[in-house]
């Protein structure tokens, strides 16, 4: 099922995808940074809660950044000192992390609206989340 999560602040709008199985198990993921806002699973008791660190609205994560259940890239991880030498080439990375680069710099994947397509088959439902990264 798709809904309205928010807009960003270029007018475009943020959609919520809720995925259930039979068993009740229900999964959250936004388009925005494919990030995963809610896994409900249930205890030994039959009782249902969510175990996933997040936000319930699209706020949370366009003020803080926190990468809870984003895609990261083109890295993961911290890149020290935004620099790095491939191939005998120096490059620079902004910093985003203090001196750092971290988990794609200003400009990572958890902050790109990607192209998502709904599907079903063979009572099988899911979200395939798709997004070109230019050179």
């Amino acid at each position: 099922m798709k809904s309205e999560f928010g807009t960003l602040e270029t007018g475009e709008t943020v959609h919520l995808f809720t995925l259930k199985n039979a068993s009740g198990m229900e999964v959250k993921i936004t388009n925005y940074g494919g990030i995963i806002t809610s896994i409900q699973v249930p205890d030994k008791n039959g009782s249902f809660d969510n175990v996933v660190l997040g936000f319930d609205s699209l706020e949370g994560y366009t003020k803080f950044h926190p990468y809870f259940g984003a895609i990261v890239g083109r890295y993961a991880n911290r890149i020290g000192e935004a620099l790095f030498k491939l191939d005998g080439q120096n490059y620079t990375l902004a910093q985003n992390n203090g001196q750092n680069s971290l988990h794609g710099g200003v400009e990572g994947f958890d902050k790109k609206l990607w192209e998502a397509k709904e599907f079903e088959k063979e009572n099988i439902v899911g979200v395939e989340l798709e997004y070109t990264s230019p050179d």
